[in-house]
């Protein structure tokens, strides 16, 4: 720990510029908008790539949030609005969306943006040879043209309830990735976007810089700068942020609840709280063939007490989770399976299932083999780790032994979740707003790069999932998901855990900041920091 506070610090004095003033700032006066000053992201995981497209972790996505477009978008109340594409037309048959483009958008290298980088991007996606996890959605065009230089039309074979928001997907740039070998591509290290900042550096491990784009079509947003500072290890992130070497990460609850409760923490920093869009669960692997056994992952159920994990890990700052929605979403199902703790119908499902203590040594055992297995789950997540040793506790109390593997981000990823190398993980997804949950739970969806990591089948399952994706009756498309839900409950091929809280804090000299039902940062480009608080000389 010390090595890595000292390595942070060290960091932070060579890369901090000279501030602009030496005198105290009262931060909580405000003061007109300026351009300037830097905003530093503290993150405890690196990026994978610099083409979000083709990745699956929050780092990725998050910087690709900075650098591409889609052509639609989410405001802040979750109304779908026009990003690239500045209207379109959607017939009564639903079949077909015609998008019309914003003329005069730039590509980051100067060239201009339009229809025919939205059909390669559209091949791009449904190519065989391009290793994305959201090909699916793309799949499901029949048509896909170029009406004229800023009329892009998609057509279905029939209705389609994600279709629109479906293009929010970042569109690439067709005259620096056609025909290139994705994986190989310059991209992945140099993005171009049209988006509102432009790509400056990327030091792996350490930090990527971006800076902002003079010409975006929304407006130059105000903050100049983007620095993204990745330190593994929330402790010492924590202690930068105090130290100024971070403006903008989350809290843990211990640090949102006990941490920060000061003046001087008051004074220069805003913490905020909602309700997150995703869950945090432990996955089985289901080609292991001691998990084939629904006895066996309902036993495991019942033996893990959630009230707990929320009440210790989260200090209660969370809900429990059922199945892959949230309570307050209109898709949820209350109605579902529950698993209380309850440790003897625990024990009664285990030797239900085989799995008896014989020999008296304490763990359970089935054809002489005790149940030992590894919980894995990734760095520098400390609710995660608390999580996995309360599970690991509870576990023990009904006879099954489970050890704890902590892995770097790029290894759990790449090393052992897209070879399956794990018997169970703990980790959480993100969710957006259209219920649709075929990159997840549907059983064609289980290679090495797609979500499905756990390897679930269920034809019902398959079943309810397509027909929900196909009507965009919210009646209809409720009594899918709900049954949806309860199969997944009965089934618990993941152990639904918990929603926790989103604590994001920012340092105070940062204005225009306004908290909506998507969050906080739906309007970055139109946060500020008055001249007389900027920190950073440009």
């Amino acid at each position: 720990m010390l090595c890595l506070l000292l390595l942070g610090l060290l960091f932070s004095a060579c890369t901090r510029k000279e501030p602009l003033q030496r005198s105290p700032v009262d931060y909580r006066q405000g003061g007109p908008s300026a351009f300037g000053d830097t905003i530093i992201l503290g993150s405890i995981g690196d990026a994978s790539s610099m083409i979000p497209n083709i990745t699956g972790d929050s780092a990725s996505h998050e910087i690709g949030g900075f650098i591409y477009n889609g052509l639609v978008k989410y405001d802040k109340d979750f109304n779908i609005v026009g990003d690239l594409a500045e209207s379109w037309e959607i017939p009564k048959d639903e079949l077909s969306i015609t998008f019309h483009l914003r003329k005069g958008v730039k590509w980051h290298d100067g060239k201009e943006f339009t229809a025919h980088d939205v059909l390669f991007t559209y091949h791009f996606m449904i190519d065989p040879k391009t290793p994305t996890p959201y090909a699916g959605d793309f799949l499901l065009v029949k048509k896909a043209e170029i009406l004229d230089r800023y009329t892009f039309r998609i057509s279905y074979e029939k209705p389609f309830a994600p279709a629109l928001i479906s293009w929010g997907m970042w569109i690439l740039p067709r005259h620096l990735l056609e025909g290139k070998d994705v994986r190989t591509s310059p991209l992945n290290r140099r993005p171009v976007g049209t988006g509102p900042y432009l790509f400056r550096q990327w030091k792996t491990g350490e930090k990527i810089e971006l800076e902002a784009n003079p010409n975006y079509f929304e407006g130059r947003p105000y903050t100049q700068k983007v620095l993204y500072r990745i330190i593994p290890d929330s402790a010492t992130l924590f202690l930068e942020l105090k130290s100024g070497g971070a403006d903008w990460t989350g809290l843990s609850p211990m640090q949102y609840q006990r941490q920060t409760d000061t003046e001087e923490f008051r004074e220069n920093f805003r913490k905020y709280k909602y309700l997150s869009s995703g869950y945090t669960y432990l996955g089985f692997n289901l080609k292991d063939s001691r998990f084939r056994d629904k006895r066996v992952r309902q036993a495991l159920a019942y033996a893990i007490d959630k009230e707990e994990i929320i009440k210790v890990v989260l200090l209660g700052l969370g809900v429990e989770a059922t199945g892959p929605y949230k309570p307050d979403t209109w898709v949820y199902n209350p109605r579902v399976k529950r698993y209380p703790h309850d440790p003897e119908r625990a024990k009664q499902l285990l030797a239900e299932a085989g799995w008896k203590d014989l020999d008296g040594d304490g763990i359970v055992e089935k054809d002489g083999v005790p149940f030992r297995f590894t919980i894995l789950t990734n760095q520098g997540n400390e609710e995660r780790k608390m999580t996995a040793e309360i599970i690991q506790k509870r576990l023990e109390t009904v006879g099954v032994k489970a050890e704890i593997r902590i892995a770097e981000w790029a290894s759990f990823i790449n090393f052992f979740i897209k070879n399956r190398r794990f018997e169970t993980v703990l980790l959480g997804w993100s969710t957006g707003q259209d219920p649709d949950l075929y990159e997840i739970w549907h059983s064609s969806k289980t290679l090495p790069d797609e979500f499905n990591f756990v390897s679930y089948q269920n034809p019902e399952v398959d079943r309810f999932i397509e027909e929900g994706r196909h009507t965009f009756d919210k009646k209809r498309r409720k009594a899918y998901y709900d049954r949806i839900q309860e199969i997944l409950a009965e089934d618990v091929p993941y152990l639904f855990l918990y929603t926790p809280f989103s604590l994001p804090v920012i340092h105070a000299r940062f204005k225009g900041i306004e908290p909506a039902p998507t969050g906080i940062s739906y309007n970055f480009i139109k946060w500020y920091v008055p001249k007389d608080q900027q920190r950073y000389k440009q």
